[in-house]
């Protein structure tokens, strides 16, 4: 009788140089990291709102942004006012065209389903909070008391685009995470230069957003297993980190210039000089907001999705 260390082995099913993991381990901690960042955008939601509606300093930085708008209007405002005129219909259009295209080729009912249920929880908790929100408190600075935050457009646009993310193959998120990150920042702005929004309801609007397709992309994941399957970075063109570098190098771009606008104008505080400093510091805090989201989403549906478990043939 040969001993039992003699006897053939079944030829493994993982891919060389792949190690072993339990599924239920792997799950347990990719629902965690949901949670947590489910959890930090509830928490940023809040600390926006206080520091930018309740305290003297935000109030001042967000309502300066607002003002100084007016000097670069312009051409840009014209073109930002077209594009927020066909925002409503070219979101849902959008939208609507992906998750129908990819719902009845991929057949992915149930992920099509809580996608469309997220997006609009999104809009209906936007109109919610502007309606119970108190008013600006008077912090001695000069401002309409009309409570704005959430940007009702920045919501809409970013619902749309999170919701084709998460209809997205894994392979097609990364390119699907810049594309609609960079059409809700584009939005963000347009609202900033026509003074129809301060740059903190800009970024209340991407956090409610986080809040509710968070949970959303943990249960597509959940629920659609055999889909959520993918080759990494790299595999695909549409999965390149290019896609990932550029709304890091965007935002990393972004916070220096908020810096050095910040600087600029501590430097002219209690001068009679104008400047658009505050306006410059306020469009880099939305394109902060808005492409730290994305890498921080493209990562996060990165590391949750599947990884093959056989070279692909």
């Amino acid at each position: 009788m040969q001993p039992a260390s003699e006897y053939p082995r079944p030829p493994s099913q993982r891919a060389p140089g792949t190690p072993a993991s339990d599924p239920g381990r792997q799950g347990r901690a990719t629902g965690f990291l949901f949670l947590l960042a489910t959890l930090v955008s509830m928490a940023a939601l809040a600390a926006t709102y206080y520091f930018f509606v309740r305290t003297t300093t935000g109030q001042f930085i967000d309502e300066s942004a607002l003002v100084e708008a007016v000097e670069i209007h312009g051409a840009a405002g014209k073109a930002a006012n077209k594009l927020l005129d066909w925002l409503p219909a070219l979101s849902l259009l959008l939208a609507t065209v992906v998750v129908l295209f990819v719902t009845v080729m991929r057949r992915r009912w149930a992920a099509a389903g809580i996608a469309v249920a997220a997006c609009v929880g999104a809009n209906v908790a936007t109109q919610v909070l502007k309606d119970i929100v108190p008013v600006r408190p008077y912090r001695g600075i000069e401002t309409l008391e009309l409570n704005s935050l959430p940007s009702g457009h920045t919501t809409l646009a970013a619902s749309a685009a999170a919701a084709v993310f998460l209809m997205a193959s894994p392979r097609w998120r990364p390119l699907a995470g810049f594309l609609g990150g960079s059409f809700a920042v584009a939005t963000g702005l347009s609202t900033l230069i026509n003074q129809w929004h301060r740059p903190a309801d800009v970024v209340a609007a991407f956090l409610v957003v986080a809040v509710f397709m968070l949970p959303a992309g943990w249960l597509i994941i959940r629920t659609g297993p055999r889909w959520n399957v993918w080759d990494g970075y790299g595999r695909h063109w549409a999965s390149s980190r290019l896609w990932l570098t550029l709304p890091l190098l965007a935002g990393l771009a972004a916070a220096a210039v908020a810096a050095f606008a910040l600087l600029g104008a501590a430097a002219v505080q209690g001068q009679n000089n104008s400047s658009t400093h505050y306006f410059w510091a306020g469009t880099s805090l939305i394109v902060m907001a808005g492409y730290f989201a994305t890498v921080a989403g493209v990562w996060l549906f990165g590391h949750a999705a599947r990884r093959r478990s056989a070279p692909r043939r």
